[in-house]
């Protein structure tokens, strides 16, 4: 059984169309090699203050920031996740783009579903991202502070 091949302007027309996708594909894995950077620099401060002598002076501080940097690893967990969920969904589009064209099939809803469910992962992304940026902002504003001792109460003398 041979396979009714699509002309050369079916296919120029599929290429034209995933050029988009494409770019979005590009984009999503530079993200995701930024997001990667990131989480080393995390992981990697974690490990240092783990290692932190406890009866150091600044071991209080230190552990301070392991709660921030637990949340910003989280992000950053969620922001590869949605990465790498949109770069699958774009992915997916390229493939249903030919494989519509080979076999002669209208792929416009599917198409223009799937693009859409790949910029809403990217967005997801994004957002996670812009969260833990926000949160790495806290250590450049001063840090976490150590915990502190609550204060005790006054009580008036009689």
């Amino acid at each position: 059984m041979l396979i009714n091949t699509p002309s050369i302007e079916q296919l120029s027309n599929v290429i034209s169309q995933v050029t988009g996708p494409a770019f979005l594909l590009a984009a999503e894995a530079q993200l995701l090699a930024v997001l990667v950077s990131r989480l080393e620099r995390i992981v990697d401060r974690s490990r240092m203050i783990a290692q932190t002598d406890a009866s150091s002076t600044e071991y209080a501080h230190l552990q301070a920031e392991l709660p921030i940097l637990r949340k910003r690893g989280m992000l950053m967990h969620y922001a590869m996740y949605w990465g790498v969920a949109s770069c699958i969904v774009t992915s997916v589009l390229v493939i249903v783009s030919f494989a519509a064209a080979y076999l002669h099939v209208r792929h416009e809803y599917g198409a223009g579903l799937l693009f859409a469910v790949a910029m809403a992962l990217f967005t997801a992304a994004l957002v996670a991202f812009a969260r833990e940026l926000q949160l790495g902002y806290v250590e450049i504003i001063g840090g976490p502070k150590p915990p502190q001792r609550p204060a005790r109460k006054s009580y008036p003398h009689a």
